[in-house]
């Protein structure tokens, strides 16, 4: 019988589902793991929520249960129901990023777990049964950094010396409008960037993006602020390593990962003071933290970034940060931890 059931029940690849197959590949390599639900990149093929029930009826072999681990609101569900009202012999790891207050239901399902892992030391405040604090991690085998960054940028086709880009869904909350901003005070100093906008607007942002759009058509800038739509997960390693730099300005941001894949890549960062990014940042080295809303000073510190000398020493810097305080491998051993000693605990 499987050790180990992960699950995700979001067909859509969102920021949850990458951090969730970083760790995934590693543990494939440590355990008996079914993932459950729908497929992630380098991962297992997926089981069904049955399959995942009918393999838990039985503990695995040298266990006294199973573990399922769950990362959103619909799997603490399904796995509560498993281990509540079918009986089945498991026990609920969920993994916590948000840095608020959750509402009442998902409250609820967070206190019927067994074990919490948190993301960071603020996360660790909004919820019960934190077992560890363990940092998400990057794939540093699939994130790697260009042996040539000017022809890894040519090669995709948009134009310009080189690249600069933000990743994520486009909304406020995700401050896809102070990007904007950030590159119309940028761009015009520096003729041989390109701007990207990584993602998709959801119908009730598509007046949002229109906006953009128009802001941008009237400073003339349409041509090197561009908007690719999605990229497919197996296509975002080749661009992160030919970019420049990794711009991200939430107004609120649970951890992360977009900086964290741009490091891996040799890449260093802007970001807003928000999510994990001033821990990502260490003390400079590879990017600079600005305030909330602060597109101008993003501006300033991009342009900065952007010269020879100090972009060639947070390159260099990003990497190796991401290399030994961010990776995969380490969250997949601070997780380890948690489910080991989760097995030690005597059955109910």
């Amino acid at each position: 019988m499987p050790e180990l059931f992960v699950t995700n029940f979001n067909r859509n690849f969102t920021g949850v589902s990458a951090t969730a197959a970083n760790v995934i590949r590693q543990q494939a390599k440590r355990y008996d793991l079914r993932l459950v639900g729908h497929p992630l990149p380098g991962c297992p093929d997926p089981i069904t929520l049955g399959e995942a029930r009918r393999l838990s009826r039985h503990a695995p072999d040298g266990r006294a249960f199973a573990i399922w681990h769950v990362r959103r609101n619909t799997e603490m569900r399904a796995a509560i129901w498993a281990r509540d009202v079918l009986r089945l012999p498991i026990r609920i790891v969920f993994t916590s990023a948000a840095q608020r207050r959750h509402s009442a239901f998902p409250r609820w399902l967070i206190s019927r777990m067994d074990a919490v892992v948190a993301t960071t030391e603020s996360a660790a405040d909004y919820v019960p049964h934190v077992r560890a604090v363990v940092p998400h991690g990057v794939d540093c085998d699939m994130f790697t950094p260009a042996q040539d960054r000017d022809a890894a940028w040519s090669a995709l086709g948009y134009g310009g010396e080189r690249g600069v880009a933000t990743v994520g869904r486009i909304r406020p909350e995700k401050g896809t409008d102070l990007f904007v901003e950030a590159m119309l005070n940028l761009l015009p100093r520096n003729p041989g960037t390109v701007a990207l906008v990584i993602g998709r607007a959801t119908r009730e942002h598509e007046g949002f993006l229109r906006g953009l759009k128009d802001q941008i058509a009237s400073a003339g800038l349409q041509e090197r602020i561009l908007f690719p739509g999605e990229i497919p997960a197996d296509q975002l390693p080749a661009l992160m390593r030919a970019l420049s730099l990794v711009v991200q300005l939430p107004r609120y941001e649970g951890y992360g990962m977009a900086p964290l894949e741009g490091m891996a890549s040799g890449v260093p960062f802007v970001g807003s003071d928000t999510g994990y990014y001033r821990a990502f940042s260490a003390q400079g080295r590879c990017g600079v933290v600005v305030p909330l809303e602060s597109a101008g000073a993003a501006a300033e510190a991009a342009c900065n970034l952007l010269e020879p000398s100090r972009h060639d020493a947070a390159a260099k810097a990003a990497r190796d940060v991401a290399e030994h305080s961010f990776s995969a491998q380490a969250e997949a051993d601070g997780i380890d931890a948690v489910y080991k000693e989760l097995w030690a605990t005597p059955p109910r």
